[in-house]
């Protein structure tokens, strides 16, 4: 509570009641079908969305993003598991397994320094009390994306990931993310590639459900989201 101004900070959420998952998939879906014409055999094709529907660990959740970075699914996967054989994970990883672990025992893993290092800080973040998720739960997308942001290893895509996997937030289009942006280059301009503005301009009839368009356009092109999906 900001006591000064004697209420919440407006980056916080509105406390609401939302409608279970699947009905809000369900909603989505036929606001999409509706709202653009394009995406409507797609959705036709692929539905219904399964986005979110699978509650996730969110420091797990960080851990596979930071280990995915610049990997195929199969090299992420594999280092992955020699990580989660390496502390014991049951089945998630956790801030507490990286407490004692050996930085030369995580390279052995096949994990680059770099996100040894960024792994093994923000457990002791976690731990410390320096980062909580429950804070990040409660902000608005724009406000979590910010607060990820500023942890080692995780830029603005990881952050849009993380809020659309593992929060389940519906209206997030990822403008870096590569597979989409080559989607929406083959729906709108026959493979020619859109500039970003001409891009928006395409996503913003799916609001608020943007990250459902999302998930129909990666089953539409060769870039998967890999561990996220």
């Amino acid at each position: 509570m900001d006591a000064a101004a004697g209420r919440e900070p407006r980056a916080l959420i509105q406390r609401r009641s939302f409608p279970p998952m699947r009905e809000r998939l369900a909603e989505a879906d036929k606001h999409l079908a509706k709202a653009d014409p394009v995406l409507a055999p797609l959705i036709a094709r692929h539905g219904p969305c399964t986005l979110a529907q699978n509650p996730r660990d969110p420091f797990h959740v960080l851990c596979t993003s930071i280990i995915s970075q610049q990997l195929s699914t199969k090299a992420a996967d594999t280092i992955q598991g020699r990580v989660e054989v390496l502390v014991k994970a049951d089945p998630n990883l956790a801030p507490a397994h990286f407490a004692r672990v050996r930085h030369a025992s995580l390279r052995r893993c096949g994990l680059s320094n770099a996100k040894a290092r960024w792994i093994v800080e923000i457990a002791r973040r976690v731990r410390a009390g320096e980062f909580s998720f429950e804070q990040l739960d409660a902000l608005d997308d724009e406000a979590a994306i910010e607060m990820l942001d500023a942890l080692p290893g995780i830029g603005r895509w990881s952050a849009e990931m993380y809020l659309m996997f593992a929060l389940g937030r519906l209206d997030l289009f990822a403008m870096d993310d590569v597979g989409l942006r080559r989607s929406v280059n083959r729906l709108y301009a026959k493979g020619r590639k859109l500039g970003d503005r001409r891009t928006l301009q395409i996503t913003k009839p799916w609001a608020p459900f943007r990250s459902v368009a999302s998930w129909y356009l990666w089953r539409l092109g060769d870039e998967e989201p890999g561990n996220w999906a």
